[in-house]
């Protein structure tokens, strides 16, 4: 598959859809200098060519009650295949995605847990299944993404 062709003007929309997915075309066509039609035919055709696959809420998990994350990594026995990697864990509501990555380890799973008790029982889960041979898990301190700055407090 082709990469789209953006031009500056392409990737400050989606800069400022990132920021706020809600943002009105009128806003966003205020900040680029374009009209509002303009704007949307841009929109439009970045959905059409798959660019932007959608559209989403942020929210603060600490304020639900699920506010530790973790990354635990799996390694697994020699014949285990790629989707049997990734149904150990997709099927526990903590798991946040699932990474499966060439070298060592196999996989790397994003967990999000209620605290570290949770995070133990679901880690022991995670070692039941009779293919996974070890775990390593990294709690997360603090966490910055590109597309949204640091989680809030």
């Amino acid at each position: 598959m082709a990469a789209a062709r953006l031009d500056s003007t392409d990737h400050e929309i989606l800069s400022l859809l990132r920021e706020d997915a809600r943002r009105t075309l009128a806003d966003i066509a205020e900040r680029v200098t374009l009209s509002t039609a303009a704007v949307k035919r841009r929109i439009d055709r970045m959905r059409d060519e798959g660019v932007i696959t959608g559209f989403t809420v942020q929210v603060d998990h600490a304020r639900l009650g699920w506010g530790i994350e973790a990354f635990t990594e799996l390694r697994f026995l020699g014949t285990t295949n790629v989707h049997d990697i990734v149904q150990t864990a997709t099927r526990m509501p903590e798991t946040q995605a699932v990474f499966t990555i060439a070298g060592d380890p196999d996989a790397l799973v994003w967990l999000r847990v209620r605290d570290m008790a949770h995070l133990q029982r679901t880690i022991d889960e995670i070692r039941r299944s009779q293919r996974v041979t070890s775990t390593k898990t990294l709690i997360v301190l603090e966490r910055w993404t590109r597309d949204r700055g640091p989680r809030p407090r």
